[in-house]
């Protein structure tokens, strides 16, 4: 299948916390989040609470990173937040982190498949996205 684009993101999480520091992390995930990545971000702060901020950001920020770099793949497709949902690494079943392109609208896209990867060290958030056309 021929590659339809790729996107990177970086992400300096010092910035995020500031922003989720001034607006709130329930908008910025209400924002981003698609209810399915809601609901996980819902049970995180529940298990967690606001105690843990880095934590909380680091979730939000690999979403966001991931997102971002997604947009830049997919171009000239234009996809909402919540139209494109990540599911991370999976430590129980051992299943890699997925990406998924689901269009509000049900419109057929060229999109096949979307290959991704995040790597976060220290205050930095890396993301790529490779998507596949059909």
């Amino acid at each position: 299948m021929p590659i339809l684009g790729i996107g990177v993101d970086i992400l300096h999480l010092p910035r995020l916390m500031s922003l989720l520091s001034r607006k709130g992390s329930d908008a910025f995930a209400a924002r981003i989040l698609s209810s399915q990545e809601l609901r996980s971000f819902q049970r995180l702060r529940e298990q967690h609470g606001e105690d843990n901020t880095e934590r909380i950001a680091r979730f939000l920020g690999v979403r966001w990173a991931v997102k971002e770099a997604a947009y830049k793949a997919l171009y000239p497709i234009r996809p909402t937040w919540k139209e494109v949902i990540y599911s991370p690494f999976s430590a129980a079943t051992h299943a890699k982190p997925t990406l998924v392109y689901h269009p509000v609208s049900g419109a057929l896209t060229p999109v096949d498949k979307l290959h991704v990867s995040v790597s976060h060290d220290g205050d930095y958030i890396f993301a790529q996205v490779i998507a596949e056309s059909t």
